[in-house]
């Protein structure tokens, strides 16, 4: 039986979940992440909801206020950033910033919810879901620093955890499960754009509905299979520049593990020749056992500083094959590195 198609969230949440109608869908994701029921306000704007012809920058900003008036930042990110713990970072100082009105006590600032899906690999990890917030914590006592009755009453907040930001990283592609929880039904959508059709999950629901692909208006399919192939073109020529710069740096490491294995191999060879020639020469003449512990010791040398570049491709990831083809030592030899 074929599955129904759906749109994906990233180009649903810049191009059409703009009006309150849709406001149900973002409430689900977010409520189901942070395990309370969070009713969204009005979606504010950020820069890369506005229309751009990059499609390469491949970004979905959502910026939305809350009934607390909490500021929620949902960062749909394909394609690999090296400084995206810093751009989390700074999103949510931005954002904390941007809606502080001149004038007006600290007690104003609004807390920050930071909501990350990345489609590529970001750090080391088992899980496809991590979190994160500011915890003060006695250096000596290890005590969680809480609040007074009075600053609670005067700051409208119960605990620290109140005011500072949080943060949530959604590595889809690390997930791989059987969905079963909410937020598992979530992962599968976001991942396989499917969504079970006796669903119950808070915003799928509405979802199901609101983004099914065969639902659209020939102008928006259009539009949408346009995004969908400049998306696969921008992660294939992604892949290839990395695989480039993966070759080009095997290549380059074999080369200067090379050079430098033979000319450390030479030079050991030479002296050690040297030095046997010497002592050879006493007994069998001079001359003829110089030039032939030079030879000996270029030979055992370059064999030595071949090894030497060996170990080096080893550790570099190569296989005993690829060595053995590079450096013309014997798989025997290899092995035993």
């Amino acid at each position: 039986m074929m599955r129904n198609r759906y749109i994906r969230f990233d180009w649903a949440a810049k191009y059409m979940l703009r009006s309150k109608a849709d406001f149900a869908i973002f409430e689900g994701l977010i409520s189901v992440l942070v395990g309370e029921k969070v009713t969204i306000v009005d979606l504010l704007e950020s820069e890369s909801n506005k229309e751009s012809s990059d499609d390469k920058f491949n970004r979905v900003d959502i910026k939305a206020r809350d009934s607390k008036g909490q500021i929620i930042l949902v960062e749909i990110q394909q394609s690999r950033e090296l400084d995206y713990l810093q751009r989390m970072l700074y999103g949510v100082a931005k954002a904390i910033t941007e809606h502080m009105k001149t004038g007006v006590g600290y007690e104003q600032v609004k807390k920050v919810y930071s909501i990350n899906i990345l489609y590529f690999k970001l750090g080391e990890g088992s899980d496809y879901l991590y979190h994160g917030q500011a915890v003060l914590t006695g250096v000596h006592t290890k005590d969680t620093l809480s609040l007074t009755e009075h600053e609670r009453e005067d700051l409208h907040v119960v605990t620290p955890a109140d005011v500072f930001p949080e943060y949530y990283v959604i590595r889809v592609n690390e997930f791989n499960k059987l969905a079963v929880t909410p937020l598992e039904e979530w992962l599968q959508y976001l991942k396989d754009e499917y969504i079970r059709p006796d669903t119950t999950v808070p915003g799928l629901q509405e979802a199901r509905q609101r983004l099914e692909y065969l639902r659209m208006s020939p102008e928006a399919r259009r539009a949408y299979d346009n995004y969908i192939d400049t998306q696969v073109r921008d992660t294939d020529v992604m892949k290839t520049k990395l695989l480039e710069a993966e070759i080009q740096g095997r290549k380059q490491g074999f080369a200067e593990g090379h050079a430098e294995g033979l000319a450390k191999g030479h030079a050991e060879g030479h002296a050690e020749g040297h030095a046997e020639g010497r002592a050879e020469g006493r007994a069998e003449g001079r001359a003829e056992g110089h030039a032939e512990g030079r030879a000996e010791g270029r030979a055992e040398g370059r064999v030595e500083g071949l090894q030497d570049v060996a170990r080096r491709l080893k550790a570099k990831g190569l296989s005993i094959e690829e060595i053995a083809e590079l450096t013309r030592l014997p798989v025997s030899v290899l092995s035993n590195l």
